[in-house]
């Protein structure tokens, strides 16, 4: 038996939506590879949602929406744009391939077109294979990583971030200044970093305690690096010592209410 790829799309109401059931009236030939969850807009996908949808084994994950300057939310396709570029820079570090990930702009005309999309995204997919998160034994590795970009794009403060880059890119703020989007990108894809590599470590030491040479080897990333996440997850009371080894505490992670 061949392999089809199971796909979840995500459709903006008013166009993407529109486009599919244009092709479905007109008996437009594609792929039943994908099952539509129906949204009044893409930009009101949530990254949890969609890192969720792959946690359980869906092959891909399509969200579609109108056109730039199409948007009947003025801007909110962009919105959308910006949250899975950054999804895909996440997911590119757990091992996961981003490209079972896609963003697409199908107007509501385009019932063509979106017969065209599903078809080379689960073209896309089968020449992948399954996900290896699909199945009874999915990878634990990828999976456990999976989370930590789950538990990371969950933050409060990356979400108000996100919301605001086109905002404190393209307008200038009382003073007259306006922050480049190079610049703006480079401390957003830092704070990404950061956030992502302690929730790993949360996750790590909530399961066994360790020491800072244990998650730096674990981890691959510096001893100095991974004692300053220790300290700034120390101040939140994220994490805590609980017992020395020989001459090195052991972190654990604390339960948060």
């Amino acid at each position: 038996m061949s392999y089809e790829p199971r796909i979840v799309g995500f459709l903006c109401n008013w166009c993407a939506y529109s486009a599919a059931d244009l092709a479905g009236m007109s008996r437009i030939s594609y792929p039943s590879t994908i099952r539509i969850v129906r949204l009044m807009c893409s930009g009101r996908v949530d990254p949890v949602i969609v890192v969720d949808t792959l946690a359980k084994g869906a092959d891909g994950v399509l969200i579609a929406g109108c056109r730039p300057g199409d948007c009947h939310y003025l801007e909110g396709n962009l919105n959308a744009e910006v949250k899975i570029k950054m999804l895909k820079r996440l997911i590119a570090k757990t091992g996961f391939n981003p490209d079972r990930l896609r963003l697409e702009w199908i107007p509501a005309s385009g019932g063509n077109l979106f017969a065209e999309v599903v078809t080379n995204f689960t073209n896309q997919l089968s020449s992948l294979g399954p996900s290896p998160l699909a199945g009874d034994n999915p990878d634990q590795s990828i999976l456990e990583r999976l989370m930590a970009v789950r538990d990371t794009v969950a933050d409060v403060r990356l979400r108000e971030l996100v919301g605001k880059e086109r905002q404190v890119t393209e307008k200038e703020n009382m003073y007259g200044e306006r922050i480049l989007a190079e610049e703006f990108e480079r401390r957003l894809n830092g704070y990404i970093d950061d956030e992502f590599e302690r929730h790993i470590i949360l996750r790590l030491v909530k399961d066994q305690p360790s020491s800072i040479k244990d998650l730096s080897e674990r981890l691959k990333l510096s001893p100095d690096k991974v004692l300053r996440h220790i300290s700034v997850m120390r101040r939140k009371n994220l994490v805590a010592v609980n017992s020395i080894e020989g001459r090195s505490p052991l972190y654990t992670a604390l339960e948060v209410g």
